[in-house]
């Protein structure tokens, strides 16, 4: 766990703490680490127990419950119950739910203005994609590179990433440490370095924002659990957390969700965790804007905020590649990430792997495995594709990998879940069967997360047995070895590609705004001007991993959307798509904007998420000051104060145009 706490009542004149805090002068101040113990491997039959029953686990009631105040009964938003008794009470103007990327972009953009922020994240480390998600390789525009059209703090960030020394094992031949400068060579993106370096690189960004606004705080392994509103439904004036305490110090992640989702989000201690129920709320007479920066939109799904789920029709989006009908089961592909190594262990991984025995017939799994004409070592590979230790930094392009080398595995042919038998996100009404309104549990499926797990275990399996050579062993890293910081060796938490996406309100001739395909693509017909309203500014392929049926019945796909980049226009990032339906004082800061299925695919890859969580951070830390006219973000284009916004935006270093 890793917790920050800023010293409470420091104030000064924000525009000076701005212009001393533009992103280029940042000096680098502390690395908050992460240390990491030895844990024993992995057990002699399954890596993990099988999930408990049901999506949302059976949970026990937790002590010094009490009674909801009477006003939320009527206000239409669900009530948490039981309710406990709050051990903290954090106060805070911006409140950040998730640390993904465009949380920590979220949260360190807020302070960056002088607002008190706060942040909290269920997985033990911070960064999403780049750490507890195992994509630890940046997906960025060439276009983008090229004209150096990159916003200040992602650079700042990236170099954040290079500066970090990661821990290696033992065998390792370049030694236990090595700085990501040292060890970077793959050829998906310009870097690619091993998850811990991601989240050690987010926690020293926020920690670099922090003097700015000194009473901020930020929490890892705390559960979002649930909100406060108003009478009225609109307004949210409290967010609840539960953090969890390991009663083992030398704790490590199992990397297995499925297993590990109910006791994360548990109210009450368990034989693994104690907990510490958390309430965040405005200061004393102030005001507060919530962020939701999680990648399914936990916050949206829970308040029941108008959302997309799924796929979208021609119909109903006037895509002209969109599919044939609406599916809300079809989000994108998930995917569990794990790291193999050239190095000779004996066997031990892949007698570990073979241990395991998948829900459904390993021939299933491995018929879906392809490599897809890739060599899988030298020249442009599979294992030079994200390889994230390179001993000797050979072109990636043409070189070859050397031992002790290191590559993350994320593969559309392999460890990708794309079944829709159950689908990932649970939709409004299994939430509703399980009382996740009441108790909220993350709102995943635990089944299709232990799917996935088998897959990735699976094609790990497969790779060993198939891909070795004498020149070339290979160990699937697990254990104390594993980069992904877990037991099993997969990531913490699976690459959620696609969840929840906010229903926008009426804006550019929609009655219920979305960024559409219409606007990615160039020559397409109603693609709009997003400039009025720009928050933010990116470009990326429309990249699609597409979703199926189990027994390949119609799945709702838009097969035909997937564009290269050449064939993607820039997109500025609309205010409008942040701004959700029926709440006042609620932003979007990641995955959950409002997007249809294939514009998701441009807005869900690395930098787009952090623009969009940085737009969101500027924008409620400029709502907090007191020289802004007004006081939420729905108020701000009616009101006519879009320019200052984005003059704002602009002086903290964010692009709004090409």
């Amino acid at each position: 766990m890793a917790v920050f706490t800023g010293a409470e009542g420091v104030k000064g004149d924000r525009r000076q703490i701005r212009r001393r805090l533009r992103w280029r002068n940042l000096s680098a101040l502390v690395v908050v680490m992460f240390g990491i113990g030895a844990i024993a491997g992995l057990s002699a039959s399954r890596w993990s127990p099988a999930p408990a029953p049901g999506a949302g686990g059976e949970i026990a009631p937790a002590l010094g419950l009490h009674s909801l105040p009477l006003p939320l009964v009527f206000n239409g938003r669900p009530q948490v119950d039981p309710l406990p008794s709050f051990q903290e009470v954090w106060q805070c103007q911006v409140v950040v739910v998730g640390g993904s990327l465009g949380g920590v972009a979220a949260a360190a953009h807020a302070m960056a203005t002088g607002a008190t922020t706060c942040l909290i994240e269920v997985a033990p480390w911070l960064g999403g994609q780049v750490s507890v998600q195992g994509v630890s390789a940046l997906d960025e525009s060439l276009r983008m590179r090229q004209a150096q059209n990159l916003s200040p703090s992602w650079q700042r960030f990236r170099q954040l990433i290079k500066q970090q020394s990661v821990d290696l094992p033992a065998w390792s031949p370049g030694g236990q440490s090595r700085s990501v400068a040292d060890i970077n060579s793959c050829w998906v993106g310009t870097l690619c370095f091993p998850p811990q370096a991601g989240a050690k690189a987010a926690e020293q960004l926020l920690t670099e924002a922090h003097p700015s606004a000194p009473a901020s705080r930020w929490a890892t392994m705390t559960a979002f659990k649930g909100a406060e509103f108003d009478a009225t439904g609109r307004r949210i004036t409290a967010v609840y957390g539960v953090r969890r305490i390991p009663k083992d110090p030398n704790y490590r992640p199992k990397g297995r969700l499925s297993v590990e989702l109910a006791d994360w989000y548990s109210w009450s201690p368990t034989a693994d965790f104690d907990r510490v129920p958390v309430k965040l709320q405005a200061p004393p007479g102030q005001r507060m804007i919530v962020i939701d920066a999680t990648d399914t939109g936990e916050l949206v799904a829970w308040a029941k905020v108008p959302y997309h789920l799924g796929s979208e029709s021609k119909d109903t989006s006037g895509e002209p590649d969109a599919a044939a009908f609406d599916n809300p089961d079809c989000t994108q592909a998930f995917t569990y990430p794990f790291a193999l190594a050239i190095h000779n262990d004996s066997g031990d991984s892949l007698a570990a792997l073979s241990r395991l025995q998948p829900t459904y017939n390993l021939q299933e799994h491995q018929s879906n495995f392809d490599l897809e004409g890739f060599p899988f070592f030298a020249g442009k590979s599979i294992f030079h594709y994200r390889r994230i230790v390179s001993h000797t930094r050979t072109n990636p392009y043409i070189g070859a990998p050397a031992p002790g080398d290191i590559a993350m595995i994320n593969w559309n042919r392999g460890n990708d879940w794309n079944w829709m038998n159950p689908p990932l996100v649970l939709k409004a009404s299994e939430l509703e069967a399980l009382g996740q309104y009441q108790n909220w549990m993350g709102g995943l499926s635990q089944s299709a997360l232990k799917f996935g797990e088998e897959n990735a275990l699976m094609f790990a399996r497969w790779l060993l047995e198939t891909q070795v050579t004498p020149n070339y062993p290979l160990a699937y890293l697990y254990g104390s070895e594993s980069p992904l910081g877990t037991l099993s060796g997969l990531s913490m938490v699976p690459y959620i590609r696609e969840g929840r996406r906010i229903v926008g309100r009426a804006a550019y001739g929609q009655e219920e705004f979305m960024i559409r395909e219409n606007d990615l693509r160039y020559n397409f017909p109603q693609s709009r001007n997003f400039s009025p309203t720009a928050v933010g500014l990116t470009h990326y392929a429309i990249d699609i991993h597409g979703c199926r049926y189990r027994n390949w019945k119609p799945s709702g796909e838009a097969i035909a959307a997937p564009a290269q980049e050449s064939r993607v226009r820039p997109l500025q990032i609309p205010l409008e798509s942040l701004i959700p339906q029926g709440v006042d004082n609620l932003l979007i800061g990641g995955k959950a904007i409002a997007a249809s299925h294939i514009a998701n695919a441009t807005t869900r890859i690395h930098y787009s998420e952090w623009q969009t969580g940085a737009a969101a951070g500027v924008t409620a830390g400029w709502l907090m000051s007191p020289n802004t006219p007004i006081s939420d973000p729905m108020e701000v284009i009616p009101s006519g104060s879009m320019a200052a916004l984005q003059d704002t935006i602009r002086f903290e270093g964010l692009k709004t145009s090409w």
